[in-house]
């Protein structure tokens, strides 16, 4: 009796220990790659984003935000998320068009050039993209756009007839197919290789906001600016489909606000960030305006080019989110 009564204490003892050893909830930690500087407002978002999880849980999921494609490069951050290499990240969708024409709704040249007809437009084409992620074992959180983007030159620049030649920054099949067919030489960059890119002339060119322009100082190597307003591609932060299914109710509550929030904060950042960065060119020695009427007339036979091109490859959903876009206007 002694015996039994002395190993049933040993037992509580050691049970005892064992559990106060143990933390209060087992913490999970995610990592949440970013292709773009920390710097960029994408990236300070994002990092507001991931305390706010983190505080909203309780420190039950911790997100630890990697910017400047230090974790993976911005080609291969999707392809992480989908395998589980990490928990979440951000990636400009339209840069994986050859998967799902689906994904490029929102680098069609003019269809969509101000920040109101870009939401309509991503209202428009929510529902097909969230299927296809859904698809690819991914969950959409939130998405922002980029501000309305130009073209950025080391030259000036009237008509489509002086791009010719010039050796293009492409980081989509749109940003791709607008070099070929303006003449241009298309080179693939990744956004935190731009500013290298252009200092060692491997390339002369892109279309892209004055954000990344201003992040990257491209005035130390480029000198006009062309307010296009082609149109505004988006970042989209989103989740392994697995990694959600697995979060509580309650968490995954937290996380949507949280994403909520982001998308509103990212939405007005990206308004607030446009005249900024323009007047930052400037000072930086660029010549910054608009397009002539000239150059914007070529321009614009191009997007036609491309957008019937787009609609053909996205067939019944691209004529749908085109479809269900021109009814909001």
């Amino acid at each position: 009796m002694k015996r039994t009564a002395k190993l049933m204490t040993g037992v509580a003892t050691a049970a005892l220990a064992f559990t106060t050893a143990l933390p209060a909830f087992a913490a999970e930690k995610w990592d949440m790659p970013m292709a773009y500087s920390a710097s960029n407002f994408h990236s300070e978002n994002g990092v507001t984003f991931a305390q706010c999880v983190t505080d909203g849980t309780s420190g039950e999921i911790e997100i630890t935000v990697h910017p400047g494609g230090s974790l993976f490069a911005g080609a291969d951050i999707k392809r992480a998320i989908q395998t589980g290499q990490v928990q979440i990240g951000e990636r400009l969708l339209s840069g994986h068009q050859n998967e799902s024409a689906v994904f490029g709704f929102d680098s069609i040249p003019f269809l969509a050039p101000s920040f109101d007809d870009s939401g309509k437009l991503w209202e428009a084409a929510k529902p097909k993209v969230e299927a296809v992620l859904e698809e690819q074992n991914l969950h959409l959180l939130y998405n922002v756009p980029w501000p309305p983007q130009g073209l950025y030159f080391k030259k000036e620049v009237n008509s489509v007839a002086d791009m010719a030649g010039v050796k293009f920054r492409s980081y989509n099949n749109t940003t791709a197919r607008l070099a070929e067919l303006t003449g241009m030489a298309p080179v693939t960059i990744e956004a935190a290789e731009v500013s290298q890119a252009f200092a060692t002339g491997v390339a002369e060119s892109m279309i892209s906001s004055g954000a990344t322009g201003y992040d990257q100082k491209v005035w130390e190597s480029l000198t006009h600016y062309y307010e296009v307003d082609a149109w505004l591609p988006r970042n989209y932060v989103m989740v392994n489909a697995d990694v959600w299914s697995g979060v509580s109710d309650a968490n995954k509550q937290i996380i949507n606000t949280c994403a909520t929030e982001a998308e509103a904060r990212g939405l007005q950042a990206s308004k607030d960030y446009t005249q900024f960065t323009y007047d930052g060119l400037r000072e930086g020695g660029m010549a910054v305006g608009p397009a002539s009427e000239e150059l914007m007339s070529g321009l614009r036979e191009v997007g036609a080019t491309m957008t019937a091109e787009w609609l053909e490859a996205a067939g019944d959903d691209g004529k749908a989110i085109v479809d269900d876009f021109q009814a909001m206007k």
